[in-house]
């Protein structure tokens, strides 16, 4: 927790809150029901959602209201929050009860995500706003600067619907296949547009499945235009 505390900028958060917000709910379930992450997730939510909408409306003037939500989704969604879990060590010092730990908890995106989420609410708690925008910004900045030059990638099936439409290629339909036990359940779909099925997405959950098959879809669509374009 040491190396945490310090490659957020924060060697003085104290430590029993630190690790209050590192135990998650399997954890603390099956020590006494002793307190768990999720009041300070609800408010490290909040804090880092503040923050990265003010940088991005400050950074882009420009933008209307549609782009901004985008773009703030891109930075705090849960895919983007488990790539920051997975850089700074959170898998490793995450507090999981045993079943998490069998099924891969500390890979989890929500797991990750979620105590994330977690810390923030804690340099909040004890430093306030001032002290947790600069965690935000240490942490996330790389990831605001990269969400405004993803494009199409702010969001997939958004992207996929908007190509279909101009090109006129139909309504995307998805399908998607559950499967695994409720605590380690996964998801596959597909992507029929017209007479033509663009498989390959897979996930944890129903949103992160069809983002995926949405993006292969989309990817495989773009490079078909390109080519014919160029044949023209």
């Amino acid at each position: 927790m040491d190396a945490l505390r310090d490659v957020l900028g924060v060697p003085d958060l104290d430590p029993e809150l630190l690790r209050h917000a590192l135990t998650h709910r399997s954890y603390a379930y099956e020590n006494g029901q002793i307190p768990n992450n999720e009041r300070l997730e609800f408010l490290g939510d909040s804090v880092l959602g503040l923050v990265v909408t003010d940088s991005l409306f400050r950074a882009h003037p420009d933008l209307p209201e549609g782009q901004l939500a985008k773009l703030r989704a891109a930075v705090v969604s849960a895919k983007a929050l488990a790539v920051v879990a997975r850089t700074l060590g959170i898998g490793d010092v995450v507090r999981l009860g045993r079943g998490e730990e069998t099924t891969g908890g500390r890979d989890k995106a929500s797991i990750l995500s979620d105590t994330v989420e977690a810390v923030i609410g804690a340099v909040f708690l004890q430093f306030g706003i001032e002290r947790a925008a600069e965690v935000v910004h240490r942490v996330f900045d790389p990831v605001m600067a990269d969400a405004a030059s993803l494009g199409a990638a702010l969001d997939w099936k958004t992207s996929l619907q908007e190509m279909a439409a101009h090109h006129g290629l139909g309504v995307p339909r998805y399908h998607l296949e559950g499967t695994g036990p409720d605590h380690a359940r996964s998801f596959t779909a597909e992507v029929h547009l017209g007479e033509r099925v663009f498989a390959g997405g897979a996930g944890r959950s129903k949103k992160e499945a069809e983002q995926e098959v949405a993006e292969i879809a989309w990817r495989t669509l773009a490079d078909e235009l390109e080519d014919a374009s160029a044949r023209a």
